[in-house]
């Protein structure tokens, strides 16, 4: 049996394609979502949307610090493990409810499989980075997207027995779930946009919108690129960013600033943008997979493939740069090869998950 434990929107869309997999093939598995982002309800429209079963565990631990919420996520986990004894548990990315998740599975002896495991920044600042490198380390499967993660992985130790080569989960969610969009989504109508007619946004990084200074210059940059190409920028606004915006008094003069939307809508947004400007590791792959050129707002990734290709260029924070990395991005480009895969990564961690021998349950 597999536990797939998820506990962010990221999670539940990347984890998506595995769960449609388990389903495919009648492995027998149950979701656990912590609601480390947001409650249960709260997501429901994305289990909805992507015509996910629901959770059979939600343990609703909501924010906090990093030890108070990671700590509330491992008790949660441990009790649930204790009852099911799955042999294995899958955990997606970089979140703390990755970390949790492969820490209360490692210490009951339960086999850990990290997904989209060997992504690395470099950059100890970063929580994600301490969080899946931790999690690389104690994990049993670890399902690189890339050679580049599995190379990552190589340098630090890791078995090359330990690890798979799969492609990237969200290249499958991207193609499973593009069809539906365009099907179901009207995003663009709603908002009265036109195919390669706009910017889109996305902030939410602590490292970005809790600091004056980078808040302020990311928006400085986004308001210049408006004013110097005259097209919409639509800004779906993280709760967290609005708050920030709002204490630190910012103009967001010439953004439209919209509600956080699905997965779906958000897809279609993506696929038909002229550009992309971002601090999210996900939107750069999918941006990447959509063959929309994008501009991080970051000054590191764990996404080198994405600037390898020349879909995604590193900008940092600065106003001036921002500026001239849209530049950049927006001349004319022979379209890019996808690093991430065909679309068939799910199959490949459900084949392995299967293969693996069952686990002595423990009284």
């Amino acid at each position: 049996m597999i536990a797939i434990v998820l506990g962010t929107r990221p999670e539940i869309i990347k984890m998506s394609p595995v769960i449609r997999e388990c389903e495919r093939t009648g492995t027998d598995y149950f979701i656990l979502h912590t609601g480390q982002h947001y409650s249960y309800e709260m997501d429901r429209a994305f289990f909805c949307d992507l015509a996910l079963p629901e959770p059979k565990y939600n343990l609703d631990v909501g924010s906090g610090t990093h030890a108070e919420q990671t700590s509330r996520i491992l008790t949660g986990i441990e009790h649930v493990l204790m009852k099911e004894q799955p042999d294995i548990v899958l955990v997606q990315g970089d979140t703390n409810t990755v970390l949790a998740g492969a820490l209360a599975a490692v210490k009951l002896h339960i086999r850990v499989g990290h997904v989209e495991a060997g992504l690395r920044s470099f950059d100890r600042t970063m929580p994600e980075e301490i969080n899946r490198v931790v999690a690389d380390h104690i994990s049993d499967n670890l399902f690189a997207p890339t050679e580049t993660a599995r190379q990552n992985l190589l340098h630090e130790g890791i078995a090359d027995d330990k690890i798979s080569v799969t492609g990237n989960t969200i290249v499958d969610a991207v193609f499973q779930n593009q069809d539906i969009a365009k099907k179901k989504a009207n995003i663009l109508d709603t908002l009265g946009l036109e195919p390669n007619g706009y910017f889109l946004v996305t902030a939410h990084r602590q490292e970005n919108v809790d600091s004056p200074g980078n808040l302020k210059n990311i928006i400085r940059g986004i308001c210049a690129i408006h004013e110097e190409y005259s097209q919409p920028v639509i800004f779906p606004m993280h709760p967290r960013t609005r708050k920030m915006v709002e204490q630190f008094n910012i103009s967001l003069s010439g953004i439209s600033v919209i509600e956080p939307t699905g997965f779906l809508d958000f897809l279609q947004m993506e696929a038909n943008a002229r550009l992309i400007l971002t601090d999210s590791g996900g939107v750069q792959e999918e941006a990447c997979i959509l063959g929309v050129p994008c501009v991080t707002l970051r000054n590191t990734t764990e996404r080198p493939e994405t600037i390898a290709v020349g879909a995604n260029m590193l900008v940092g924070t600065r106003c001036e740069q921002i500026q001239e990395g849209a530049k950049e991005q927006l001349k004319e480009r022979n379209p890019w090869n996808n690093p991430y895969g065909d679309g068939r990564a799910s199959v490949s961690i459900v084949r392995v998950c299967n293969s693996l021998p069952a686990r002595i349950k423990t009284e």
